[in-house]
């Protein structure tokens, strides 16, 4: 299921599936200016080549290289002859068969290897303005942000999400994204699109939140890491209640990686 919709000049495209009346598993590509942002999951590759084959662009930029990213970009370089772009530290990832696990095939679809080729500079151009690609790893080490000044319009991948997270996967870094979250807020920008949470409005203030909500976590972890409370001890104090992604994801996903991560970091 596909919704097509457009907000501040860009075409957006959300798709997903109903359970019990309400939309899960949401996943968002972007159109803008001729720029396709992300292709979706392989869950979805009916819904999103009927879009494709009536929706016109020039080339493709991947935020990263996760299978909900790229999941059909295979068939985009099969049938659409068109350039696709993500990081330099992407390229190897996607010429490779997909290495998940089996809950995210489930939740995902399994991704198709394609051959992107590797965006080189910060700077770029779609068919009438500028794009600055801004390089934000923490969630991955291919990750990008992408910026257009004159509208103040930014990108951000799956930077954003939420911005009170509970669990983390288990190779993502709260103090990277940290940093990554305050060089985004070191450009004037007001609406975010993020590629799960869809149109952000008030891009700014939320993006703010999260970085706030990281920051007072770090510093509680720190705090109870000098009291002598071990890994575990603080993940059970600090988030007491476990996250049912913990037992879909057999551990990938959970809170107890973000309290390591803040430690690793600080030792």
């Amino acid at each position: 299921m596909i919704n097509v919709f457009e907000k501040e000049g860009v075409t957006c495209v959300e798709a997903g599936y109903l359970r019990s009346g309400r939309k899960e598993g949401l996943v968002y590509n972007f159109l803008v200016d001729g720029m396709l942002i992300d292709t979706g999951a392989a869950r979805d590759e009916a819904d999103l080549i009927s879009f494709y084959k009536e929706y016109e662009f020039d080339f493709v930029l991947l935020t990263h290289s996760h299978e909900d990213h790229v999941g059909t970009a295979a068939w985009i370089q099969e049938n659409r002859e068109v350039p696709i772009y993500i990081h330099p530290k992407g390229i190897e990832v996607c010429r490779q068969p997909g290495q998940y696990p089996k809950y995210r095939q489930f939740a995902w679809g399994v991704r198709k290897v394609f051959k992107p080729l590797p965006l080189e500079n910060e700077s770029f151009h779609s068919r009438t303005v500028e794009w600055k690609a801004i390089y934000t790893p923490g969630h991955a080490d291919d990750h990008l942000a992408l910026y257009q000044k004159d509208t103040g319009i930014l990108f951000s991948g799956d930077l954003f999400l939420n911005p009170n997270p509970k669990v983390l996967l288990s190779f993502e870094s709260i103090p990277v994204i940290m940093d990554s979250l305050r060089r985004l807020l070191s450009y004037d920008f007001g609406t975010l699109f993020c590629s799960h949470a869809g149109y952000v409005e008030n891009g700014r203030k939320m993006l703010r939140r999260k970085l706030d909500y990281l920051e007072s976590i770090t510093g509680e972890v720190l705090d109870l890491h000098k009291q002598g409370l071990s890994i575990d001890e603080i993940d059970k104090k600090l988030f007491p209640v476990k996250h049912m992604l913990v037992s879909i994801s057999e551990g990938e996903f959970n809170s107890l990686h973000i309290v390591s991560s803040i430690i690793n970091r600080h030792e």
